[in-house]
Protein backbone atom coordinates (compact mmCIF):
# COMPACT_ATOMS: atom_id res chain seq x y z
CA UNK A 1 0.00 0.00 0.00
CA UNK A 2 0.92 3.58 -0.65
CA UNK A 3 0.11 6.06 2.07
CA UNK A 4 -0.91 9.28 0.62
CA UNK A 5 0.50 12.85 2.91
CA UNK A 6 -2.87 14.36 3.28
CA UNK A 7 -1.96 16.96 5.32
CA UNK A 8 -3.72 17.63 8.15
CA UNK A 9 -7.27 19.44 8.28
CA UNK A 10 -7.41 22.64 10.27
CA UNK A 11 -10.83 23.72 10.43
CA UNK A 12 -10.73 27.44 11.28
CA UNK A 13 -14.62 29.00 10.82
CA UNK A 14 -14.07 32.08 12.62
CA UNK A 15 -11.15 32.64 10.88
CA UNK A 16 -12.52 32.01 7.74
CA UNK A 17 -15.23 34.29 8.24
CA UNK A 18 -13.15 37.03 9.43
CA UNK A 19 -11.02 37.15 6.00
CA UNK A 20 -14.03 37.03 4.05
CA UNK A 21 -15.29 40.12 5.75
CA UNK A 22 -11.98 41.80 5.37
CA UNK A 23 -11.88 40.39 1.57
CA UNK A 24 -14.86 41.51 0.52
CA UNK A 25 -15.10 45.11 2.29
CA UNK A 26 -15.42 47.85 -0.42
CA UNK A 27 -12.79 50.29 0.02
CA UNK A 28 -12.67 53.36 1.09
CA UNK A 29 -12.69 56.69 -0.40
CA UNK A 30 -9.75 58.84 0.55
CA UNK A 31 -10.98 61.93 -0.83
CA UNK A 32 -11.54 63.71 2.71
CA UNK A 33 -7.88 62.48 3.74
CA UNK A 34 -6.47 64.18 0.82
CA UNK A 35 -8.18 67.31 0.58
CA UNK A 36 -7.44 68.15 4.21
CA UNK A 37 -3.47 67.24 3.68
CA UNK A 38 -0.87 69.87 2.79
CA UNK A 39 -0.88 71.40 -0.52
CA UNK A 40 2.21 70.22 -2.16
CA UNK A 41 3.67 71.92 -5.72
CA UNK A 42 6.81 70.52 -7.93
CA UNK A 43 9.57 73.14 -8.45
CA UNK A 44 11.49 71.93 -11.92
CA UNK A 45 15.11 73.50 -11.74
CA UNK A 46 17.79 72.19 -14.69
CA UNK A 47 19.98 69.68 -13.89
CA UNK A 48 23.21 70.72 -14.55
CA UNK A 49 24.48 67.77 -16.47
CA UNK A 50 28.85 68.12 -15.66
CA UNK A 51 27.66 67.02 -11.91
CA UNK A 52 25.39 64.37 -12.28
CA UNK A 53 26.87 60.37 -12.73
CA UNK A 54 23.99 58.08 -13.99
CA UNK A 55 24.30 54.47 -12.81
CA UNK A 56 22.50 51.59 -12.28
CA UNK A 57 21.30 51.92 -8.83
CA UNK A 58 21.25 56.09 -8.99
CA UNK A 59 17.86 56.41 -6.72
CA UNK A 60 17.89 60.34 -6.02
CA UNK A 61 21.25 60.95 -5.35
CA UNK A 62 24.32 62.66 -7.24
CA UNK A 63 27.91 61.03 -6.72
CA UNK A 64 29.57 64.35 -6.45
CA UNK A 65 28.53 65.62 -2.77
CA UNK A 66 29.52 68.41 -3.11
CA UNK A 67 27.22 69.40 -6.12
CA UNK A 68 24.60 67.10 -3.85
CA UNK A 69 24.34 69.86 -1.39
CA UNK A 70 24.84 72.94 -3.52
CA UNK A 71 21.85 72.06 -5.12
CA UNK A 72 19.67 70.95 -1.77
CA UNK A 73 20.89 74.72 -0.39
CA UNK A 74 19.80 76.15 -3.67
CA UNK A 75 16.33 74.65 -3.11
CA UNK A 76 16.22 75.17 0.33
CA UNK A 77 16.82 78.76 -0.59
CA UNK A 78 13.66 79.14 -3.03
CA UNK A 79 11.73 77.49 -0.16
CA UNK A 80 12.47 79.90 1.91
CA UNK A 81 12.02 82.96 -0.24
CA UNK A 82 8.52 82.11 -0.94
CA UNK A 83 7.29 80.35 2.70
CA UNK A 84 7.54 77.29 1.45
CA UNK A 85 9.03 73.70 3.07
CA UNK A 86 11.12 71.23 1.04
CA UNK A 87 9.63 67.80 1.49
CA UNK A 88 11.58 65.96 -1.30
CA UNK A 89 13.66 65.62 -4.35
CA UNK A 90 14.91 63.56 -7.15
CA UNK A 91 16.67 64.15 -9.92
CA UNK A 92 15.46 63.24 -13.58
CA UNK A 93 18.59 63.06 -15.95
CA UNK A 94 16.45 61.91 -18.66
CA UNK A 95 15.05 65.21 -19.36
CA UNK A 96 17.41 67.49 -17.70
CA UNK A 97 15.41 68.36 -14.45
CA UNK A 98 15.60 68.67 -10.67
CA UNK A 99 12.60 67.34 -9.31
CA UNK A 100 11.79 69.45 -5.74
CA UNK A 101 8.66 68.41 -3.60
CA UNK A 102 7.40 71.79 -1.41
CA UNK A 103 4.85 71.71 0.98
CA UNK A 104 2.80 75.24 0.70
CA UNK A 105 1.91 77.20 3.86
CA UNK A 106 -1.95 77.03 4.47
CA UNK A 107 -4.26 79.36 3.52
CA UNK A 108 -2.45 78.92 -0.24
CA UNK A 109 -3.56 77.16 -2.93
CA UNK A 110 -1.07 74.90 -5.19
CA UNK A 111 -2.15 76.62 -8.19
CA UNK A 112 -0.99 80.58 -6.64
CA UNK A 113 2.05 78.97 -5.50
CA UNK A 114 3.19 77.26 -8.64
CA UNK A 115 2.48 81.06 -10.15
CA UNK A 116 4.43 82.63 -7.46
CA UNK A 117 7.31 80.25 -7.95
CA UNK A 118 7.40 80.10 -11.61
CA UNK A 119 8.75 83.35 -12.02
CA UNK A 120 12.07 83.05 -10.30
CA UNK A 121 15.18 83.07 -12.24
CA UNK A 122 16.65 79.33 -10.73
CA UNK A 123 13.34 77.82 -11.79
CA UNK A 124 12.54 75.92 -15.04
CA UNK A 125 8.99 75.64 -14.31
CA UNK A 126 6.62 74.38 -10.86
CA UNK A 127 3.09 72.90 -10.93
CA UNK A 128 0.45 71.61 -8.39
CA UNK A 129 0.99 67.68 -7.11
CA UNK A 130 -1.68 66.02 -9.01
CA UNK A 131 -3.38 62.94 -7.91
CA UNK A 132 -4.21 59.99 -10.13
CA UNK A 133 -7.37 56.55 -9.43
CA UNK A 134 -6.66 53.62 -11.53
CA UNK A 135 -9.81 53.08 -13.47
CA UNK A 136 -8.59 49.40 -14.43
CA UNK A 137 -5.67 47.17 -13.58
CA UNK A 138 -5.72 43.73 -11.90
CA UNK A 139 -8.56 41.70 -12.76
CA UNK A 140 -11.00 42.04 -10.55
CA UNK A 141 -11.70 38.98 -8.42
CA UNK A 142 -15.22 38.50 -7.00
CA UNK A 143 -14.29 35.39 -5.35
CA UNK A 144 -14.61 36.30 -1.38
CA UNK A 145 -11.90 33.99 -0.27
CA UNK A 146 -9.51 35.09 -2.72
CA UNK A 147 -7.17 37.35 -1.00
CA UNK A 148 -6.80 34.91 2.05
CA UNK A 149 -4.83 32.36 0.19
CA UNK A 150 -1.51 32.28 0.20
CA UNK A 151 -1.25 32.90 -3.65
CA UNK A 152 -2.73 36.08 -3.34
CA UNK A 153 0.72 37.38 -2.26
CA UNK A 154 3.06 35.15 -2.16
CA UNK A 155 2.54 33.82 -5.76
CA UNK A 156 0.67 37.45 -7.19
CA UNK A 157 -1.42 35.06 -8.38
CA UNK A 158 -3.83 37.82 -9.99
CA UNK A 159 -0.45 39.16 -12.10
CA UNK A 160 0.08 35.54 -13.20
CA UNK A 161 -3.56 35.44 -15.05
CA UNK A 162 -2.94 38.43 -16.68
CA UNK A 163 -0.26 36.29 -18.76
CA UNK A 164 -2.20 32.51 -18.48
CA UNK A 165 -4.64 30.81 -16.75
CA UNK A 166 -3.90 27.64 -17.95
CA UNK A 167 -6.74 27.19 -20.63
CA UNK A 168 -7.74 23.79 -22.10
CA UNK A 169 -4.13 22.36 -20.60
CA UNK A 170 -5.17 19.26 -19.23
CA UNK A 171 -3.81 17.88 -15.91
CA UNK A 172 -4.32 14.68 -14.17
CA UNK A 173 -4.78 14.54 -10.68
CA UNK A 174 -4.56 11.12 -9.36
CA UNK A 175 -6.01 10.94 -5.98
CA UNK A 176 -8.97 10.52 -4.37
CA UNK A 177 -12.56 10.97 -5.23
CA UNK A 178 -13.15 14.71 -6.77
CA UNK A 179 -16.76 16.59 -5.77
CA UNK A 180 -17.05 17.28 -9.47
CA UNK A 181 -20.54 19.02 -8.30
CA UNK A 182 -18.36 21.41 -5.63
CA UNK A 183 -19.27 24.69 -6.77
CA UNK A 184 -15.75 25.86 -7.68
CA UNK A 185 -14.83 22.43 -9.20
CA UNK A 186 -18.22 22.17 -11.80
CA UNK A 187 -17.42 22.26 -15.23
CA UNK A 188 -13.81 22.26 -14.45
CA UNK A 189 -13.18 18.24 -14.70
CA UNK A 190 -12.62 16.88 -18.69
CA UNK A 191 -12.68 13.09 -17.37
CA UNK A 192 -13.63 11.36 -14.37
CA UNK A 193 -12.80 7.59 -13.89
CA UNK A 194 -12.61 5.29 -11.28
CA UNK A 195 -9.81 2.93 -11.04
CA UNK A 196 -10.50 1.77 -7.66
CA UNK A 197 -12.22 -1.62 -8.00
CA UNK A 198 -13.17 -2.85 -4.15
CA UNK A 199 -13.99 0.80 -3.04
CA UNK A 200 -17.50 2.87 -4.76
CA UNK A 201 -16.85 6.37 -6.08
CA UNK A 202 -17.33 8.57 -3.69
CA UNK A 203 -16.67 12.29 -3.01
CA UNK A 204 -13.72 12.54 -0.83
CA UNK A 205 -11.91 15.00 1.04
CA UNK A 206 -7.65 14.85 -0.28
CA UNK A 207 -8.49 14.73 -4.07
CA UNK A 208 -11.61 17.12 -3.69
CA UNK A 209 -8.48 19.65 -2.14
CA UNK A 210 -5.87 19.04 -4.61
CA UNK A 211 -8.61 19.64 -7.35
CA UNK A 212 -9.12 22.98 -5.69
CA UNK A 213 -5.57 24.25 -5.41
CA UNK A 214 -5.03 23.35 -9.08
CA UNK A 215 -8.22 24.70 -10.83
CA UNK A 216 -10.98 25.91 -8.60
CA UNK A 217 -13.21 28.50 -10.98
CA UNK A 218 -12.26 32.41 -10.78
CA UNK A 219 -15.36 35.23 -11.22
CA UNK A 220 -18.30 33.29 -9.77
CA UNK A 221 -18.63 34.98 -6.23
CA UNK A 222 -17.38 31.53 -4.56
CA UNK A 223 -14.98 30.58 -2.53
CA UNK A 224 -11.32 30.75 -3.96
CA UNK A 225 -9.54 30.14 -6.99
CA UNK A 226 -7.29 27.65 -8.69
CA UNK A 227 -3.78 28.55 -9.32
CA UNK A 228 -4.71 27.72 -13.10
CA UNK A 229 -8.79 28.31 -13.25
CA UNK A 230 -8.72 27.70 -17.13
CA UNK A 231 -7.60 24.32 -17.04
CA UNK A 232 -9.30 21.42 -17.45
CA UNK A 233 -8.76 18.38 -14.67
CA UNK A 234 -8.76 14.60 -15.39
CA UNK A 235 -10.30 13.16 -11.95
CA UNK A 236 -8.25 9.85 -12.00
CA UNK A 237 -9.84 7.83 -8.54
CA UNK A 238 -7.17 5.55 -7.99
CA UNK A 239 -6.90 6.32 -3.89
CA UNK A 240 -9.55 5.87 -1.37
CA UNK A 241 -10.15 7.37 1.91
CA UNK A 242 -10.58 5.42 4.80
CA UNK A 243 -13.39 4.44 6.49
CA UNK A 244 -13.99 6.88 9.67
CA UNK A 245 -10.88 9.00 8.52
CA UNK A 246 -9.24 11.67 6.35
CA UNK A 247 -6.15 9.16 5.70
CA UNK A 248 -6.26 8.01 2.14
CA UNK A 249 -4.38 5.38 0.48
CA UNK A 250 -3.64 4.08 -2.61
CA UNK A 251 -2.03 0.78 -4.25
CA UNK A 252 -0.21 -0.20 -6.87
CA UNK A 253 -2.25 -1.35 -9.15
CA UNK A 254 -5.08 1.36 -8.77
CA UNK A 255 -1.93 3.95 -9.73
CA UNK A 256 -1.21 1.92 -12.68
CA UNK A 257 -4.48 1.90 -14.20
CA UNK A 258 -4.74 5.56 -13.60
CA UNK A 259 -1.01 6.24 -14.81
CA UNK A 260 -1.72 4.22 -17.72
CA UNK A 261 -5.27 5.89 -18.61
CA UNK A 262 -3.27 9.49 -17.64
CA UNK A 263 -0.30 8.89 -20.90
CA UNK A 264 -3.08 7.42 -23.63
CA UNK A 265 -5.37 10.35 -22.72
CA UNK A 266 -2.08 12.67 -23.65
CA UNK A 267 -2.17 14.59 -20.13
CA UNK A 268 -0.21 17.46 -20.13
CA UNK A 269 0.82 17.63 -16.61
CA UNK A 270 -0.03 14.57 -14.16
CA UNK A 271 -0.36 15.39 -10.43
CA UNK A 272 0.94 12.83 -7.87
CA UNK A 273 0.26 14.10 -4.12
CA UNK A 274 1.72 11.02 -2.49
CA UNK A 275 4.48 9.14 -1.16
CA UNK A 276 5.40 5.22 -0.78
CA UNK A 277 8.12 2.93 -1.42
CA UNK A 278 9.60 2.28 -4.71
CA UNK A 279 7.52 0.17 -7.19
CA UNK A 280 8.85 -0.75 -10.42
CA UNK A 281 5.65 -1.25 -12.44
CA UNK A 282 4.93 2.65 -11.50
CA UNK A 283 8.56 3.79 -12.12
CA UNK A 284 8.33 2.46 -16.11
CA UNK A 285 5.15 3.98 -16.65
CA UNK A 286 6.79 7.61 -14.92
CA UNK A 287 9.72 7.02 -17.16
CA UNK A 288 7.27 6.71 -20.15
CA UNK A 289 5.54 9.62 -19.52
CA UNK A 290 8.50 11.74 -18.43
CA UNK A 291 10.11 10.58 -22.04
CA UNK A 292 7.50 11.92 -23.60
CA UNK A 293 7.56 15.40 -21.86
CA UNK A 294 4.81 15.20 -19.75
CA UNK A 295 5.55 16.73 -16.76
CA UNK A 296 4.95 14.86 -12.91
CA UNK A 297 4.87 16.50 -9.97
CA UNK A 298 5.12 14.78 -6.54
CA UNK A 299 4.62 15.31 -2.64
CA UNK A 300 8.14 14.87 -0.92
CA UNK A 301 8.02 12.91 2.28
CA UNK A 302 10.45 14.01 4.88
CA UNK A 303 9.61 10.61 6.93
CA UNK A 304 10.70 8.00 3.94
CA UNK A 305 14.03 7.69 2.75
CA UNK A 306 14.98 10.00 -0.36
CA UNK A 307 11.17 11.87 0.31
CA UNK A 308 9.80 8.73 -0.82
CA UNK A 309 8.40 7.66 -3.92
CA UNK A 310 7.40 9.34 -6.42
CA UNK A 311 9.80 12.05 -5.43
CA UNK A 312 12.73 10.27 -5.18
CA UNK A 313 12.47 9.32 -9.51
CA UNK A 314 14.64 10.88 -11.34
CA UNK A 315 12.95 13.66 -13.38
CA UNK A 316 9.99 13.83 -11.38
CA UNK A 317 9.37 17.27 -9.67
CA UNK A 318 9.42 16.98 -6.24
CA UNK A 319 8.04 19.33 -3.99
CA UNK A 320 7.69 19.90 -0.31
CA UNK A 321 5.65 22.58 1.97
CA UNK A 322 8.02 25.49 3.24
CA UNK A 323 8.20 23.58 6.76
CA UNK A 324 11.50 22.10 6.65
CA UNK A 325 14.80 23.60 7.00
CA UNK A 326 17.30 21.60 5.08
CA UNK A 327 15.99 19.80 1.92
CA UNK A 328 17.98 17.56 -0.40
CA UNK A 329 18.91 19.52 -4.18
CA UNK A 330 16.61 19.33 -6.55
CA UNK A 331 13.47 19.61 -3.83
CA UNK A 332 11.31 22.61 -4.57
CA UNK A 333 8.97 24.44 -2.04
CA UNK A 334 5.69 26.14 -2.68
CA UNK A 335 2.88 26.97 -0.26
CA UNK A 336 1.59 24.51 1.81
CA UNK A 337 0.34 26.05 4.97
CA UNK A 338 -2.83 26.88 6.12
CA UNK A 339 -4.09 26.84 2.13
CA UNK A 340 -7.59 27.25 1.56
CA UNK A 341 -9.24 24.93 -1.01
CA UNK A 342 -12.34 22.78 -1.56
CA UNK A 343 -14.00 19.82 0.15
CA UNK A 344 -16.57 17.99 -0.59
CA UNK A 345 -20.28 18.91 0.10
CA UNK A 346 -19.72 22.47 -1.36
CA UNK A 347 -17.31 23.51 1.67
CA UNK A 348 -13.74 24.98 1.72
CA UNK A 349 -11.40 24.31 4.90
CA UNK A 350 -7.70 25.30 5.34
CA UNK A 351 -5.24 22.10 5.13
CA UNK A 352 -1.61 21.54 5.21
CA UNK A 353 0.68 19.34 3.94
CA UNK A 354 3.16 18.86 0.79
CA UNK A 355 0.74 17.21 -0.90
CA UNK A 356 -1.01 20.86 -1.33
CA UNK A 357 2.50 22.49 -2.02
CA UNK A 358 2.80 19.76 -5.13
CA UNK A 359 -0.87 21.01 -6.43
CA UNK A 360 0.25 24.68 -6.40
CA UNK A 361 3.21 23.48 -8.77
CA UNK A 362 1.19 21.53 -10.91
CA UNK A 363 -1.00 23.85 -11.25
CA UNK A 364 1.83 26.70 -11.87
CA UNK A 365 2.94 23.81 -15.22
CA UNK A 366 -0.72 24.35 -16.35
CA UNK A 367 0.48 27.91 -16.80
CA UNK A 368 3.36 27.05 -18.39
CA UNK A 369 2.21 25.02 -20.28
CA UNK A 370 -0.84 26.91 -22.08
CA UNK A 371 1.75 29.53 -22.76
CA UNK A 372 5.04 27.10 -24.47
CA UNK A 373 5.64 28.33 -27.55
CA UNK A 374 5.74 25.86 -30.53
CA UNK A 375 8.13 23.20 -30.21
CA UNK A 376 9.53 24.87 -27.01
CA UNK A 377 11.75 22.52 -24.49
CA UNK A 378 9.75 21.03 -21.31
CA UNK A 379 8.85 24.49 -18.85
CA UNK A 380 11.34 25.04 -16.31
CA UNK A 381 10.78 26.36 -12.58
CA UNK A 382 12.84 29.52 -11.49
CA UNK A 383 13.59 29.05 -7.95
CA UNK A 384 13.15 32.77 -5.91
CA UNK A 385 17.15 34.71 -5.18
CA UNK A 386 17.76 34.32 -1.89
CA UNK A 387 14.94 31.70 -1.02
CA UNK A 388 16.29 28.31 -0.95
CA UNK A 389 14.36 26.40 -3.00
CA UNK A 390 11.35 28.27 -3.32
CA UNK A 391 9.50 28.91 -6.73
CA UNK A 392 9.61 32.18 -8.40
CA UNK A 393 6.85 31.74 -10.28
CA UNK A 394 6.25 35.27 -11.87
CA UNK A 395 9.93 34.81 -13.38
CA UNK A 396 9.18 31.00 -14.05
CA UNK A 397 6.52 32.09 -16.68
CA UNK A 398 7.82 35.13 -18.15
CA UNK A 399 11.27 33.42 -18.94
CA UNK A 400 8.78 32.66 -22.00
CA UNK A 401 8.62 36.09 -22.90
CA UNK A 402 11.55 37.45 -21.86
CA UNK A 403 13.32 38.78 -18.71
CA UNK A 404 10.39 40.69 -17.01
CA UNK A 405 8.83 40.34 -13.50
CA UNK A 406 5.46 40.43 -13.01
CA UNK A 407 4.39 43.78 -13.40
CA UNK A 408 5.30 44.38 -17.00
CA UNK A 409 2.15 41.51 -17.67
CA UNK A 410 0.78 41.79 -21.37
CA UNK A 411 -2.84 42.74 -21.22
CA UNK A 412 -5.41 41.25 -19.19
CA UNK A 413 -6.73 38.24 -21.03
CA UNK A 414 -9.00 36.69 -18.23
CA UNK A 415 -12.85 36.68 -19.82
CA UNK A 416 -11.95 35.04 -22.58
CA UNK A 417 -9.21 32.62 -21.18
CA UNK A 418 -11.73 31.74 -18.26
CA UNK A 419 -14.82 30.53 -20.64
CA UNK A 420 -15.63 26.77 -19.60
Amino acid sequence: MISLRSGRLAVRWLALIWLAMICTAPARAQLTAEAASPQKILVLTRLAPEHFSLNPGYGNSYDNAQANSARRHMAQRIARRYGFRLVDDWPMPLVDLDCFVMEVPGGQSAEEATRQVSSDPHVSFAEPMHHYRAKGGLPVYNDPLFRAQPTARTWRLADLHQLSTGRNVTVAVIDSGIDGNHPDLAGQIAVSRNFVADHAAAAEQHGTGIAGVIAAKAGNGLGIIGVAPGARLMALRACWQQAGSTDTACDTLSLAKALHFAIESKAQVINLSLSGPPDSLLTRLLDLALARGTPVVAAFDPLLPDGGFPASLRGVIAVSDDTLAVLPPGVYTAPGRDVLTTQPGGRWYLVNGSSYAAAHVSGLLALLRAERPAGADRPVLIVSRGKGSAIDPCASLLRLSGPCDCACAKPPRIAASMRP
